[in-house]
């Protein structure tokens, strides 16, 4: 039934361009005024979103929020918090994601840091995965031999990452969980409270995560101040288009089910454009982005040249002045020796 259900929206939906799809009326649903409204309103955002990156950019000045959390998302994942590791439950898309995002991360990794670790790609690299959820990002990344901390404000959903984890041995020097927010861990870094450089990483992960939180001004700055100069940051989420609203709302949750009804809220979805402008207001480069397609029918995820529903992206955080004229710690080394 819901096969049937999909074929004929997605004949509706793929089929024609975007004007058509906003033209279908369903039992006296109105798309038309439902696309218009949603489109004025992303107008007048992208409007608002402008204005206040150019006055961050001309005093310097950042979010005052301070937190990334929404309390109503917060209570959403923690009633979920025991299902993460059910491939066939309300979390087999992301199960499924691991395909592509999982080599996505390596090989962009790869590209920057030349060492090679036969069998252990990613040895040496510490990666910090936020929002990880119950670890199932996390443990294939550690898999591959980097250093991996998982971070998530549910502690029940960090509870239930420590437990399977604890059954691969292999992970147990590898993979580690922290109950805490980016914006906590970032001021740990700040106040002095690890060990100098211990969080320090050379890439951040928020897979499946910008779209759930309350401010990503203070998301993009607090990954920036975690990572080493040069460091990757590694970004899945979903657009702001009419499309990814037909499809990743009204079909994934509402018709289909493949995620719960609710999970997803349209308007803290976020463009690409838009995406990068925030980043690159806060030190970070874009060096890729690549669209994302999945099929509700195979479970499986493919790559796609149309980022109208899904997309990765890779940052660098760029290099300070300051960063770039001092010396290195091997230089200091060298000069000692001299």
């Amino acid at each position: 039934m819901y096969s049937n259900k999909f074929s004929r929206l997605m004949l509706g939906l793929c089929c024609r361009k975007s004007s058509a799809v906003c033209g279908v009326v369903r039992s006296g649903f109105s798309w038309t005024t439902v696309c218009q409204q949603r489109t004025l309103w992303l107008q007048r955002n992208d409007f608002l979103e402008m204005e206040k990156h150019t006055v961050l950019r001309q005093t310097g000045a950042r979010s005052v929020s301070q937190t990334t959390v929404d309390p109503s998302e917060l209570r959403r994942f923690q009633s979920l918090a025991s299902k993460w590791w059910d491939e066939q439950g309300e979390f087999a898309a992301l199960h499924a994601m691991n395909d592509l995002r999982v080599p996505f991360i390596r090989d962009n990794l790869l590209n920057v840091h030349r060492a090679r670790h036969p069998g252990k790609p990613l040895a040496g690299l510490r990666i910090l995965d936020v929002g990880c959820g119950g670890g199932l990002l996390t443990e294939p990344l550690g898999r591959l031999g980097a250093t991996v901390l998982g971070i998530d404000p549910v502690e029940n959903s960090i509870g239930t990452a420590q437990l399977h984890s604890s059954y691969d041995p292999d992970l147990r020097d590898q993979v580690s969980y922290q109950a805490c927010t980016l914006e906590e861990l970032s001021a740990e870094e700040e106040g002095g409270e690890q060990e100098q450089g211990a969080a320090q990483f050379d890439a951040v992960v928020a897979s499946e995560v910008v779209e759930h939180l309350a401010d990503l001004e203070t998301f993009a700055f607090c990954c920036s101040n975690v990572l080493k100069p040069g460091g990757s940051l590694f970004i899945t989420t979903i657009n702001k288009t009419n499309l990814s609203y037909a499809l990743g709302i009204i079909v994934a949750e509402q018709i289909l089910r493949i995620v719960p009804n609710g999970t997803h809220d349209w308007e803290k979805f976020i463009s690409p454009e838009e995406l990068e402008r925030l980043l690159e207001s806060n030190g970070f480069s874009v060096q890729s982005v690549q669209g994302m397609l999945y099929n509700p029918l195979s479970g499986a995820w493919s790559w796609t040249n149309s980022t109208a529903i899904n997309y990765a992206l890779h940052a660098v955080r760029l290099k300070d002045a300051a960063e770039d004229s001092s010396p290195h710690p091997e230089d200091h080394a060298a000069a000692a020796h001299s």
